[in-house]
């Protein structure tokens, strides 16, 4: 495949964080002591590619890196080193990701499909459409604060792929609300897949890795330990 065909690509990235080591005391502030500090290296020189059409599954135990490198992947988080380049913006999708929580789930709809560059009428069609697909009913019209995790994590799933992203990235959230849900979103994954849509997906759930990915990356404490076929690399994995 030639450089044209790459969705995503990734050269020795390296993502780090400064953390307080321990809870800072008052007379120690007031003394002029600054609290020791740790620096954590999430990412450590991970190199990868992803092709346009193609669903990688990334795995690996908690505190990997995971998360970190998807984050990366879509500019929310900054590189201490290498390079990551991307066909276009990536639409990151996780259960923690950031709604409007003073504002109804309907008006939540709304702002999300302008801010994917709808125009008011078309973002008006649309609307209805999404509403049904995350199935909340009347509580499309309550605030977003009044909402579980799930709840949550349904709406911004129906808004993130209303319009079928050219890079989805998504981050455990398909793992919330129930059996039916689940399998609307895999039915629509599998619709943009068939669109030539790129997805890196993070999963513990290793079914739906299978499930959904031709090819698995294995992460462990911020490293590349495997990247290959899904049932190679998950073999591995499982056994370790």
């Amino acid at each position: 495949m030639t450089s044209t065909d790459l969705a995503i690509s990734c050269t020795d990235v390296e993502v780090s964080y400064t953390i307080a080591s321990h809870r800072p005391l008052i007379r120690d502030l007031l003394r002029g002591q600054k609290p020791a500090a740790q620096t954590i290296d999430a990412v450590r020189g991970v190199t990868f590619d992803v092709h346009v059409g193609e669903t990688v599954g990334v795995v690996g135990p908690n505190g990997s890196g995971k998360t970190t490198l998807l984050q990366a992947t879509t500019g929310l988080v900054p590189l201490a080193g290498g390079t990551c380049l991307v066909r276009s913006v990536p639409t990151f999708l996780g259960v923690s990701a950031v709604l409007r929580n003073h504002m109804t789930g309907r008006r939540n709809i709304q702002i999300g499909l302008l801010a994917q560059g709808l125009s008011q009428d078309a973002a008006d069609d649309l609307t209805d459409d999404v509403i049904d697909f995350t199935g909340l009913g009347d509580a499309i019209d309550m605030r977003m604060e009044t909402y579980s995790s799930g709840m949550r994590a349904r709406l911004h799933f129906s808004i993130a792929t209303a319009l079928s992203p050219e890079i989805l990235l998504i981050d455990e959230a398909l793992a919330v609300g129930d059996r039916s849900f689940r399998e609307k979103s895999a039915q629509r994954l599998d619709e943009h897949r068939a669109n030539s849509g790129t997805v890196l997906l993070v999963s513990h759930n290793l079914a739906e890795i299978r499930r959904s990915c031709s090819r698995v990356i294995w992460l462990e404490q911020g490293l590349i330990i495997q990247d290959g076929p899904t049932d190679e690399v998950l073999a591995a994995y499982e056994a370790s």
